[in-house]
């Protein structure tokens, strides 16, 4: 089915000079494009209001009033004109066609997510990960960068959060009508729905796919609750993260089988694979499976194609929290596979484990992805390196700085995330393209705003911020029946004026949610200040089955009920993208306080950047590189600590201390004027440097350049020439792997001192071809100086010897001769090394 299609049906429910509508509603553009609110709010502005849904205006729109504004030649003029708008946008030339200018071959990214934060007109989320995969996509379509995308169609999505009276958070499942979402469903030439079936044990599973339109991208969810299915497997796509292991299990195949063959079924053909996280690994191997299928080859020889093309973001900062599924439930579900491969069982469990060989390790989907994926990044460049160790098991005796883990940090779509206020003083200051320029424009224009512009823009959105609290806590406090007295106490919480702190994320133990907690006199003696006083707006929700995250969330809202704070800390319930975006519009600071290095990269802190808010954070994740003395302030010391219980307890202080004596005395230190001057300077600092580098452009923009590209071109220089070096490769591979074990060491001859070191070793290659290997001279990273590798050269051969010869290395003196160990690691120019050969050999073997 064509967007046509579903315009179509959508506005034939509408007056003719009104049917454009239909087209504004179905494409999510109005997510960061405002220009359409104005138009949801003529039709049904309660509607528009309660659900920021276009889909629901107009279906809660009288016709009397659509036949109204049908008459209106204002009105219909600008429909016509969004209508067009729209039209330009999605046809103008991009950035990606004058990036792409000089490629050599071309481009078309599959990106796969378990959920997706959009909008919550589309609740197919839970938390950062999906409102990154959201702004992923806007990013793509307002560079142009040719994208699908691939996900689940959740019927009851993640839950929604509620409180009792003591504080218990209550866990609430809404359905998601189709009918009342920006989504259409699929069909195929004859109208009905197209679908892709996965055969499951005794029986098929049938997936039906809905489109969403996000700009210039499509967005593909596969939804199981089709009535031709079981209704066991109907409820496979209720819930996000919902269900037993098995559920969980059978959502990670129909995400990733079903999403490549929905691809197939489409008629869209991805050169570039991108899993964002692990979820979604079981997509390398349908990928595999179907390019062995149409070049009519066996599976390993496909994988060796297909890898190059595949690209695996993790935003893990823990191997324990990677996806793992036990053993018979591999064995269960993967017998179409081995069966239709012709390979062994022990050959594919080996994909997702550590040691093939032990029945007791669970499989691994982080270990899948990364054995079939080419490419693999980390989201911040501490994450990075916290990914290496935590994939270093994959490349055993690798120094764990060359594990083939790279890192893009994260980063956002500033236009979804910038107030009204924000919008109006950047498009002042910049212009209306301002994020697709150079950076440095933007720092020049915001150095030319006065101060006193950006303390009255931060002024009202503060003032909005507060607005929008006391109307969400009214209402929070009403369903609860609350009596009037407190109703009253709630209408005049916080104070437009005061110095306003956020603190809103999942209530999980390594976040460390109540660190604020462990002193609260302390706490209350800020807030309470009658010179300078504080509040704090605090939102988050814990996963169902996270008894200790509930705990945190019951703490926050016992103490918000203390009668000496509770005008001046609010706990606001359902933490979702519509509060996330209020809040990090209106704060004045925003707290983090992970456990590094627990944090990936986090967005939240970066969404206030654009808005003149500042950053207080742990030293970990995008703030460990973000974070400088003249544009917020830091805790920790950039250190990790075994002893968590005694370093929460200082970090604790750390953090009171720098509110006490350095954030909230900068605030209320004003001028003749009534501005703080220096606080304005580290607004000022902030909007100029970090907005443009934590901006989502400059984060696709990096992966395009570090991962697209070359993921494109490894594959298509893979599949030229009827596989030919696809063939060469798996030739290569298996030769390694056969022979390998025949390399070892003869004498090794060590010439230290003076200018450098002479080493020549003996090196036995048995049948490993000479140009299939290198050997190295390899020096680790000690006292400050980074690690080295340095080659070594094939000087003759050994007499008598089959495949033994002298290698010869020279290095300079500035370090010892014995921090250097030879090496042999394998060789071919194509290929990626370690992550497609992780063989190595060190001396003595």
């Amino acid at each position: 089915m064509t967007q046509d299609d579903a315009y179509t049906g959508l506005a034939s429910t509408l007056p003719s000079p009104l049917q454009p509508i239909a087209r504004l509603a179905l494409n999510l553009r109005w997510v960061w494009n405002h220009a359409t609110d104005r138009v949801w709010e003529a039709l049904s502005p309660e509607v528009w209001q309660q659900t920021a849904n276009p889909v629901l205006v107009l279906q809660n729109t009288p016709r009397s009033r659509l036949e109204e504004l049908a008459q209106s030649a204002e009105f219909v003029e600008r429909v016509r004109s969004l209508d067009r708008s729209l039209a330009e946008y999605c046809g103008r030339p991009s950035w990606f066609q004058r990036a792409a200018a000089d490629a050599e071959r071309p481009l078309h990214v599959a990106y796969f997510s378990m959920e997706y934060g959009l909008t919550d007109a589309l609740p197919l989320y839970s938390g950062g990960l999906g409102v990154l995969a959201g702004d992923h996509l806007k990013t793509a379509s307002d560079l142009g960068i040719p994208l699908t995308a691939i996900g689940l169609f959740y019927r009851q999505g993640y839950f929604r959060q509620m409180l009792d009276a003591a504080g218990a958070q209550l866990a609430i499942y809404a359905s998601n009508s189709p009918q009342s979402l920006p989504v259409r469903l699929v069909t195929d030439a004859e109208g009905m729905p197209l679908r892709v079936s996965i055969e499951l044990p005794g029986r098929p599973l049938r997936l039906r796919i809905w489109r969403a339109e996000v700009g210039r991208v499509a967005l593909y969810l596969l939804d199981s609750d089709d009535p031709l299915n079981s209704p066991f497997d109907r409820a496979i796509t209720a819930q996000l993260y919902g269900g037993d292991g098995e559920t969980r299990f059978m959502q990670e195949i129909a995400l990733g089988i079903g999403g490549w063959r929905a691809l197939q079924a489409l008629g869209i053909e991805a050169n570039v694979c991108h899993l964002n996280e692990g979820h979604a690994a079981l997509a390398t191997l349908e990928r595999a499976r179907t390019f062995a299928d149409r070049h009519q080859c066996d599976f390993f020889t496909a994988l060796w194609a297909t890898r190059a093309g595949n690209v695996f973001t993790t935003h893990t900062p823990v191997a324990a929290a990677f996806d793992t599924f036990a053993l018979p439930l591999l064995v269960k579900y993967s017998s179409e596979y081995v069966n239709h491969f012709g390979i062994k069982p022990q050959q594919l469990l080996a994909l997702g484990r550590r040691n093939a060989d032990d029945v007791a390790e669970p499989f691994n989907m982080a270990y899948l992805a990364a054995r079939t994926c080419g490419s693999i990044n980390g989201v911040s460049e501490l994450h990075g390196r916290v990914s290496r160790g935590i994939f270093a098991p994959l490349f055993p005796r690798w120094p764990e700085e060359e594990v083939p883990v790279t890192h893009v940090t994260n980063a956002v779509h500033v236009p979804s995330w910038d107030s009204p206020w924000a919008d109006r003083l950047w498009t002042e200051a910049c212009g209306k393209d301002r994020w697709l320029g150079e950076p440095r424009l933007l720092s020049d224009a915001v150095a030319k705003l006065s101060d006193g512009q950006l303390w009255e823009f931060r002024g009202m959105e503060r003032r909005d911020l507060v607005e929008y609290a006391r109307r969400r806590l009214l209402r929070q406090y009403s369903q609860r029946g609350t009596g009037p007295d407190f109703l009253g106490l709630v209408r005049g919480a916080l104070d437009p004026n005061v110095l306003t702190i956020g603190f809103a994320r999942r209530f999980t133990e390594y976040k460390r949610p109540a660190l604020l907690l462990r002193q609260p006199e302390r706490l209350a003696r800020l807030l309470t200040d009658r010179e300078r006083p504080v509040q704090l707006i605090i939102a988050g929700k814990a996963h169902p089955r996270d008894q200790q995250g509930q705990a945190f969330v019951a703490q926050w809202a016992q103490f918000v009920q203390r009668l000496d704070v509770r005008t001046r800390v609010v706990f606001l319930e359902d933490y979702d993208m519509a509060l996330a975006e209020e809040m990090v519009q209106g704060v004045d600071v925003w707290i983090n306080t992970p456990r590094r290095p627990w944090e990936a990269s986090g967005t939240s802190g970066m969404k206030v950047l654009v808005n003149g808010g500042l950053n207080l954070s742990e030293l970990d994740g995008w703030w460990a590189e973000a974070y400088g003395p003249d544009v917020g302030w830091a805790i920790g010391d950039g250190k990790e600590h075994d002893d968590v219980a005694a370093w929460d307890a200082i970090e604790a202080d750390q953090l009171f201390d720098v509110l006490e004596r350095e954030v909230v005395p900068e605030f209320y230190a004003r001028g003749p004027e009534g501005i703080p001057s220096a606080w304005v300077a580290r607004i000022r600092a902030s909007l100029a440097r970090l907005t443009p580098r934590f901006s989502s452009n400059r984060m696709l923009a990096e992966y395009l350049e570090k991962l697209y590209r070359p993921a494109a071109d490894a594959y298509g220089a893979r599949i030229d020439r009827n596989l030919a070096l696809t063939r060469e490769l798996d030739a290569w591979g298996r030769k390694l792997r056969r022979h390998w074990p025949e390399i070892h060491w003869g004498n090794l001859d060590v010439e230290a001192g003076g200018a450098e070191h002479v080493f020549r070793a003996q090196v036995m290659l048995g049948d490993v071809p000479p140009a299939a290997v290198r050997v190295q001279l390899y020096a680790a990273p000690a006292n400050g100086q980074s690690g080295e590798c340095r080659e070594m050269i094939r000087d003759h051969a050994l007499a008598g010897a089959a495949g033994g010869y002298v290698y010869v290395g020279r290095v300079p003196g500035t370090r010892p001769a014995s921090h250097y160990t030879p090496r042999v690691i394998p060789q071919h120019a194509q290929a990626r090394i370690p992550a497609e050969a992780a063989w190595i050999l060190w001396y003595p073997s």
